[in-house]
């Protein structure tokens, strides 16, 4: 018979009754049912991988051509294209182990992986808060937006994200390994705080428990929901058809993203721990399904960035007729030069919002 592994040999010594109380579960429960599910929709992950790839990387390259970075908005929307792809490095990954319902990559990229999943996640979310709450100053209060919408604010509010991203992935990557799992005959890659004290475990589950309810849930949607509010009246009161399209590309964004998000943090967040094997067996499918619907959103996102507002269409016409000089007498391509727009260009509040009906 040949040696144990590391891993085999603490399954040996595993106790499930010890594991129960660190990670409230009532019993063992084989998951074959929601594996299987995840094994044969696992190409979603290189899918979205590919296709996040590409859009991020256009709206990088739009930016980058047409754009000013030093501008607040282009701060912001760059960090999340960042965070975005820094999120969808974990697909090939996840993509891999959903198909072999086995982890192969050892402990090291186990722990590398969840926390660039996390950091990805936790950052998208509060910077997409910000460029909410970017776009309400610029139109709610124009003629003092200028003072507010700083580069060096900017700049600031981008560091105290990653940093507060960070800080809330650690309780993930101390809790996260790869270890063997008699009941799936399998190595696997998620919680796994056997070897840590019971008073550790339960406070870094309760912590990462209120940091996703608060932080990366109650947070950005009151922010969200409180400026697109503000935006909505000053709009109505304006009566100008053109803000109308500033606001839609960013509400469709924003609202697509919570359809997708909310309903997997309640799944999340409502998990007690202590359903029988069969309800958590149900609960396994619809985690399944939630899941993939929060992960196409950071895929579909750069679709909306270049491809709905006007600005990037004709970025994008431009760049397409350019490289593709045939195509010029099919699409229509306007002039454009490289944004000049700042924070401290805007004098009054005609002139403000119709240069963020822009962006």
């Amino acid at each position: 018979m040949s040696p144990l592994t590391f891993e085999e040999e603490m399954a040996n010594d595993y106790n499930y009754t010890d594991y129960e109380t660190k990670v409230k579960l009532v019993e063992p429960c084989k998951s074959d049912g929601a594996n299987n599910l995840e094994a044969q929709i696992s190409f979603i992950y290189y899918l979205m991988f590919l296709f996040s790839l590409v859009g991020n990387g256009l709206v990088l390259v739009i930016i980058h051509r047409f754009e000013r970075l030093t501008t607040v908005t282009n701060i912001l929307l760059l960090n999340l294209v960042m965070s975005s792809l820094i999120f969808m490095s974990s697909f090939p990954f996840l993509g891999v182990y959903s198909q072999l319902s086995d982890w192969i990559f050892g402990n090291v990229m186990c722990k590398i992986v969840g926390s660039v999943y996390f950091l990805g996640l936790y950052s998208s979310v509060l910077f997409l808060a910000l460029l909410t709450l970017d776009r309400h100053l610029a139109i709610v209060y124009p003629l003092g937006a200028p003072r507010m919408r700083r580069q060096r604010y900017a700049l600031l509010s981008c560091a105290v994200v990653w940093l507060v991203s960070s800080l809330a992935c650690i309780p993930s990557m101390i809790l996260y390994r790869s270890f063997y799992y008699r009941l799936d005959n399998a190595t696997l890659c998620q919680e796994f705080p056997a070897e840590i004290n019971d008073a550790t475990v339960i406070h870094l589950r309760d912590s990462a428990f209120y940091i996703q309810l608060f932080l990366f849930l109650l947070f950005p949607l009151i922010v969200i929901v409180y400026c697109y509010v503000r935006i909505a009246i000053t709009v109505i009161s304006s009566k100008l058809v053109a803000k109308f399209k500033t606001v839609r590309l960013i509400f469709v964004i924003v609202l697509l993203f919570f359809v997708s998000w909310i309903p997997y943090n309640v799944v999340l967040l409502t998990d007690h721990g202590h359903q029988p094997c069969e309800e958590r067996k149900r609960r396994g499918y619809v985690e399944q399904v939630t899941r993939k619907l929060a992960y196409i959103y950071f895929c579909i996102s750069p679709i909306f960035y270049t491809f709905v507002g006007k600005k990037f269409q004709n970025y994008f016409r431009q760049m397409m007729v350019k490289r593709f000089p045939g195509l010029e007498k099919y699409i229509s391509v306007h002039p454009v030069r490289r944004s000049n727009t700042s924070t401290k260009s805007t004098q009054n509040k005609l002139s403000s919002v119709k240069l963020s009906a822009k962006i």
